[in-house]
């Protein structure tokens, strides 16, 4: 399984930085063939980059496809629970699963459409041919415009993501009938990031200090702060009224 789940990632990563390159390259040839530069104008006019956006488009719907499988198998797909979490444990646990196994049906049937569509679309013909089995009104399948592709390979995409989601969902599924935990992501880390140290009792307030006269005091973090910084606003006045009421004497 971890051999699978490196697999994914490393499909993802690969169609993401690669279709990030192509598109720079491409933008950069683009714009730099309006320079006037004798020789290099005409080298890079010969250049044709023709294909880069048929191909990202690929990249980034596979990339798609992949990446929803992905999501299931870390719980980073949103999901509206507001309800659910107010049921007690039991009934929530039964919703959870009919959900879970209502995805997999779900991305099952999107497979396996998907996949007929493939095979309807040349490659049936393509495997005929590579088995030396007899053609017989069987066509060859259309291409993609500008890379001539055979279209079934680009398709692929829909039932091998598709299935790859329906399996995320039953292993889900598995998961947490076995521990009753589902996959969680935090949105709020950032990978490469160490996470904050919390300030030691007594150095929160020095910590967040800010008397620069550039930041008001109320970015102060926490209520404690604020309460505190409250207190300390009313004993100033407290003593200001106690200096001027001596001074009046």
């Amino acid at each position: 399984m971890k051999v699978l789940d490196h697999l994914e990632e490393w499909l993802i990563t690969f169609l993401m930085a690669a279709a990030t390159v192509i598109i720079f390259a491409s933008v950069m040839h683009r714009y730099a063939t309006g320079f006037a530069i004798p020789g290099l104008q005409d080298w890079l006019l010969g250049i044709n980059m023709g294909w880069a956006q048929e191909l990202t488009i690929i990249m980034f719907v596979w990339m798609a496809k992949f990446g929803a499988a992905y999501g299931v198998r870390t719980g980073i797909h949103v999901g509206v629970d507001v309800l659910i979490n107010r049921l007690d444990d039991r009934m929530r646990g039964k919703f959870i699963i009919f959900g879970l196994l209502a995805g997999a049906l779900f991305t099952g049937i999107v497979g396996t459409l998907g996949a007929r569509f493939v095979w309807e679309n040349g490659m049936h013909y393509s495997v005929f041919t590579a088995l030396g089995l007899q053609l017989t009104d069987i066509p060859e399948g259309p291409t993609t415009p500008d890379l001539e592709w055979p279209t079934w390979i680009v398709y692929s995409a829909v039932p091998l993501g598709s299935y790859l989601m329906c399996f995320r969902f039953l292993q889900v599924t598995t998961s947490f009938i076995r521990t009753g935990e589902l996959p969680h992501h935090d949105h709020g880390h950032v990978d490469g990031l160490d996470e904050e140290v919390p300030p030691k009792p007594g150095e929160e307030d020095e910590i967040y200090r800010m008397d620069d006269g550039l930041h008001p005091h109320d970015m102060r973090r926490g209520a404690d702060r604020r309460g505190n910084a409250d207190r300390r606003g009313n004993a100033d006045r407290r003593n200001h009224g106690d200096d001027a009421g001596g001074d009046r004497k």
